[in-house]
């Protein structure tokens, strides 16, 4: 995928915090120095996998979109476990709304956008105000809008001996799922995209979750694309895999809703 991605500049490997996985990717538009809106995307991997530079399509393709887009490394299973990657993930908002502008980012908050494991940490970061405000930030003033992709937000109970061991120091467990936070405070806007063919993680929770937003009067839209499984939704975001899904259009939609504000497109 990352074959198909446009070119994009990047800065790699930016320390955030002081561990090996506290570091980060930043990718710029490639059509001058902005300012630019910012995103940041949490990549999945069930909290045990996962690495900021498989996911270069994902940044590139979002630049060329006219973002500014931060991908960071957090730690993972059996380094730690619930809450640590949650603190990690909250961290690299911290740096994002603090040091995107020095990347062509336009001041204004991030969009925090997730895929699977990572559109869970998206979710609690935006719905559980403890771990942003633990930073100093705050859900509805320092995010702009949430977009989770095939994420998990209402999984209980654990079906994994994996899954027990990783969400285990979390008492009850049920403050461990992001659904349970929708109405405990403001929240940013959210938008919730899923594909009806994903067995991996079930699209009911995107519907779950979206019922409740909506009854809470949280602004949230939500999108099940026919056919669609849990690794072709974030792989539609790279190059000539795009017809597979609307992944890209949705999301740049929902963080760009004036089309007037949007580059020329070439790739």
């Amino acid at each position: 995928m990352n074959a198909l991605a446009p070119s994009a500049p990047v800065a790699r490997s930016i320390p955030y915090g002081p561990g090996p996985r506290h570091t980060l990717d930043v990718y710029a538009p490639a059509d001058g120095p902005g300012p630019h809106p910012v995103a940041l995307f949490l990549y999945g991997g069930s909290w045990d996998t996962g690495d900021k530079s498989v996911y270069r399509f994902v940044g590139a393709s979002l630049a060329a979109r006219g973002f500014v887009v931060v991908i960071p490394d957090y730690r993972l299973y059996p380094e730690v476990r619930y809450p640590d990657f949650l603190t990690d993930c909250a961290q690299a908002v911290l740096w994002t709304r603090t040091r995107a502008q020095d990347f062509g980012g336009d001041g204004r908050p991030p969009f925090v956008i997730g895929h699977s494991a990572g559109a869970y940490n998206a979710a609690m970061l935006a719905l559980d105000g403890r771990w942003l405000h633990e930073v100093g930030l705050h859900p509805q003033r320092d995010l702009r809008g949430l977009v989770g992709i095939a994420g998990p937000y209402d999984f209980l109970p654990l079906d994994t001996d994996r899954l027990r061991q990783i969400f285990a120091p979390a008492v009850p467990i049920v403050s461990s799922q992001p659904i349970v936070h929708v109405g405990t405070g403001p929240a940013p806007p959210v938008l919730l995209l899923a594909g009806t063919a994903d067995r991996t993680v079930l699209p009911g929770n995107t519907l779950r979750l979206a019922g409740a937003l909506s009854t809470h009067g949280v602004p949230v839209q939500h999108r099940l694309y026919k056919g669609v499984d849990h690794i072709t939704i974030v792989g539609a975001f790279a190059g000539s895999l795009r017809f597979l899904a609307p992944t890209l259009r949705d999301t740049v939609a929902f963080m760009r809703p004036t089309p007037a504000d949007a580059p020329p497109v070439n790739n």
